[in-house]
């Protein structure tokens, strides 16, 4: 009955999205790329995307090639369409049908809609009617832009200090750890897919317990893990009530503590800066407090000599609820982008277990500590008058780049920002992902008095665990950076904190409790009640602890592979994929570093008959969500299979080979067990079904290999080890009693959520009498590096593969003897 289309602006797609972009990007990777120009549609639709393609030399748009669903649209409506999923591209008349084939083979719609003119003019044209809805010089549209003119006026705020009391110190930290934007976001991480491409280099999550604590995220560059892409967000939006020149600064600084873990090319000067403004302009003095907060913004930025290329401007930020009006405090979130030198080296805040350690407070403001627009103000309502800021943008500068040298040369066990919730906050965190941490800790060196403001205050800087303490006072001391000793590693499970005379004893897991508490009461909105509740209770239970097999190296020599190999080894294998599925290059990469030579089948090659397999020996059906799961997991693409005889032919000809291996991974062991690929003899077939919690499970965790007649995992048997889920529908029903199936692996704790999907005997792959042909949810491919585990051995820093490139392996040699 609601009259408002909440979801009429902007529709999303994902899918398509998809297939474009694999249809594009087989045109980028080209050995000669015929894209001479592209652009994507966004705000202002074909008339925005299409003239910015053709403004150097004009062009003509035919109306009619456009396509459209809905025939009552307006030409305005038609111009102006919002469509996300579409992307516009210039190539020369002799390359469409190339683009043309590969756009078929990925099912992308491609429509040929006009061309350029060298007129200068920028035309649509109805070529049914005649009619010309635009006809304009290309000047006309690009040489006079309008300018904005906004009129405001200051409006002074009054926000009474914070009032606090000393006695009060563990209750503070109890509230400050429930508030949202302190308290653990794990309702949100667990929900969606953080590990897809196999080129995560840095996620959410971090330690023994997988918990959202880490500062950035970073994508690896390509499957060998070497130089990647970094990025980390911040923003202020309390402290940008009191002061909104300090909460640009401070937005900007917190952004900029949470990269600086990351060994970025050039250091501070290899940043670039997105500045996201949301604002609730139009309103008296609002308008005036965003040219102050942008002003500063501006300002800071070319202090710190970095850029800011980008952003998006969200300036109605206001809501009517009947009379009552509510704005959203103005914020400019920035989000950082900055290549790194080598993703191996990027420092997580979880401490490590060492106990010659210390652990050092080095800060980055120049300000006294202040507690206004903090956490801790926020629990006393209050926003509070006096907010710290960064005092000399040259001494940030410094900071920024010792730790980064720091960072390089490997002389920082672990790093966590000072930022939501204060210095309190920072060191609990540092121990949460791991049961066996605690922390002795002596404030009476810092010059301030007042524990609450030490604890509480939100003043930019780091808390880092070193180990050879004069090599890092050395290079401190010679960037002019102020340092702090602050203590070491205590008891497990206690965090002691003395200042001068006084003394308080807190008990870390008591707190992570409470910390995750605010996850927990959200995650059953989501989960429901049981499931929540078993997540809170089973989280600090399930530790990855991981067993290899003697045998295990952790070196690629020890299987005789070559990275940069080019001479075809003549084993082939196929990675098969549906539109829809995402996970093939790295299914591919596992392959191709195994030994296999590999083959792109797309379901368009099996149903045309363009591939029949037959010179393959080993298939693999791929990951991600093929068809956008419309039907339920994998039902679609097993119709594909089905209902095109050729499609039908080839997959029933492979499996009736004796030379041959199959593997699905994720969606595609959906597919397996849709199709009764596993288990044909069977008279009740195995199902998938929505896991327990109904939601999409993403986690890294572990898994146990056990005896069976795998031929992949055989010589992981007796293995633990860690690996990624991602799936809405993983949970096995199995019909029959359990030796009837041969289970290969199983989660390693059989209780939610290290059991994601609710399986029977914490199944998490099964696999055929013959071990030939495995099904499995978990995603190995995407496990295959060190750096790509969300949490690895800590005594296996040399390692360059992770043991599951052996399932690979076991597959190239069992082909080789039986060819």
């Amino acid at each position: 009955a609601n009259a408002i289309e909440l979801n009429a602006v902007q529709r999303s797609n994902p899918e398509m999205q998809r297939r474009v972009c694999n249809a594009i990007r087989s045109m980028a990777e080209s050995d000669v790329n015929p894209i001479v120009s592209i652009h994507d549609h966004g705000a202002g639709g074909h008339l925005n995307c299409l003239s910015e393609l053709v403004e150097e030399t004009g062009g003509l748009i035919h109306l009619e090639k456009l396509p459209v669903g809905d025939p009552t649209l307006s030409d305005k409506e038609i111009v102006g369409n919002e469509s996300q999923e579409r992307m516009g591209l210039v190539m020369k008349a002799k390359d469409v049908e190339t683009l043309q084939r590969v756009a078929d083979r990925e099912r992308a719609p491609m429509y040929v809609i006009g061309e350029t003119t060298g007129d200068h003019r920028f035309v649509f044209e109805d070529a049914r009617t005649g009619e010309k809805p635009i006809d304009l010089e290309m000047t006309d549209m690009f040489g006079n832009p309008p300018k904005t003119v906004m009129e405001d006026k200051t409006k002074k705020e009054h926000f009474a200090d914070v009032e606090y009391s000393e006695d009060k110190v563990e209750e503070y930290i109890e509230q400050v750890l429930q508030l949202e934007a302190v308290a653990c976001k794990d309702w949100l991480t667990s929900k969606v897919d953080r590990s897809i491409t196999g080129r995560v280099a840095r996620q959410q999550c971090a330690g023994p317990l997988q918990l959202p604590l880490n500062d950035l995220g970073a994508m690896a560059l390509d499957y060998r893990g070497e130089r990647g892409i970094a990025t980390s967000i911040g923003h202020a939006p309390v402290a940008a009530l009191a002061n909104p020149a300090c909460g640009s600064r401070l937005a900007i600084a917190e952004a900029l503590t949470n990269l600086v873990w990351a060994p970025i090319e050039q250091g501070i000067k290899g940043v670039s800066l997105s500045a996201n403004w949301m604002w609730p302009c139009k309103n008296a003095g609002e308008d005036a407090r965003l040219y102050k907060a942008v002003q500063a913004a501006s300002d800071f930025a070319i202090e710190l000599g970095i850029n800011i290329p980008t952003g998006k401007d969200s300036l109605s930020m206001t809501q009517k609820y009947g009379k009552d009006k509510v704005y959203a405090p103005g914020t400019v979130i920035i989000s950082t982008v900055g290549e790194v030198t080598d993703v191996k080296k990027i420092v997580s805040p979880v401490l490590k277990p060492d106990q010659d350690s210390e652990i050092v407070y080095i800060d980055f403001s120049f300000d006294k500590f202040k507690l206004g627009g903090s956490s801790f103000a926020q629990v006393l309502n209050r926003v509070g008058k006096e907010t710290p800021d960064v005092k000399d943008s040259d001494y940030f500068v410094n900071a920024f780049m010792a730790i980064q040298r720091l960072v390089e040369e490997g002389y920082i066990l672990a790093g966590h920002d000072i930022s939501a919730g204060g210095m309190i906050t920072t060191l609990l965190e540092m121990c949460f992902a791991d049961n066996r941490l605690g922390l002795d800790i002596d404030f009476s060196y810092l010059a301030e008095k007042d524990i609450v403001k030490i604890l509480f205050a939100e003043n930019p800087g780091v808390l880092v665990q070193i180990k050879d303490c004069k090599k890092v006072a050395a290079i401190l001391d010679e960037a002019g950076v102020a340092y702090n000793f602050l203590g070491r590693l205590g008891k497990a499970g206690k965090l002691n904190i003395k200042k001068d005379s006084k003394n308080f004893h807190l008990d870390i897991p008591s707190l992570r409790d409470l910390w995750f508490k605010t996850s927990y009461l959200l995650d059953r909105r989501q989960s429901g009640n049981e499931l929540a509740l078993e997540r809170y209770k089973n989280y600090k239970n399930h530790d990855l602890k991981y067993k290899f097999t003697p045998s295990f190296s952790g070196k690629l020599f020890q299987y005789g592979l070559d990275v940069n190999r080019v001479k075809p080894s003549g084993i082939k294998a196929a990675v098969i994929r549906e539109k829809g599925c995402q996970c093939e290059r790295e299914t591919a990469w596992a392959m191709y570093l195994a030994g296999f030579d590999v083959k792109d089948v797309h379901m368009t090659d099996l149903v045309s008959g363009r591939e029949t397999l037959e010179d393959v020996n080993f298939i693999v059906f791929v990951g991600g969500f093929s068809n956008s799961d419309v039907l339920g997991s994998a039902k679609g693409w097993a119709g594909a299979f089905k209902y095109n005889e050729k499609a039908r032919v080839a997959l029933e000809n492979f499996y009736k080979r004796e030379d041959t291996l199959s593997l699905g991974i994720c969606n595609g062991c959906q597919l397996m067990v849709e199709l009764d690929l596993v288990y044909p003899e069977h008279g009740e077939k195995v199902k998938m079904l929505h896991n327990a919690s109904h939601k999409l499970e993403s986690a890294f965790l572990s898994v146990d290999v056990v005896e069976s007649n795998s031929v992949l995992l055989k010589s992981l048997v007796g293995s633990r080890l860690g690996i990624w889920v991602a799936h809405g529908e993983g949970q096995f029903q199995l019909p029959y009693g359990q030796e009837e199936y041969n289970i290969p692996l199983r989660y390693s704790h059989d209780t939610y959520p290290a059991n994601p999907n609710g399986s029977p005997f914490a199944t998490a792959a099964i696999c055929s009498k013959d071990g030939r042909h495995l099904a499995m949810m978990p995603h190995l491919e995407r496990s295959l590096h060190p750096w790509n585990w969300g949490y690895y051995a800590e005594d296996r820093k040399e390692d360059e593969v992770s043991p599951w490139i052996e399932a690979f392996v076991n597959a190239r040699l069992w082909i080789e003897e039986h060819k």
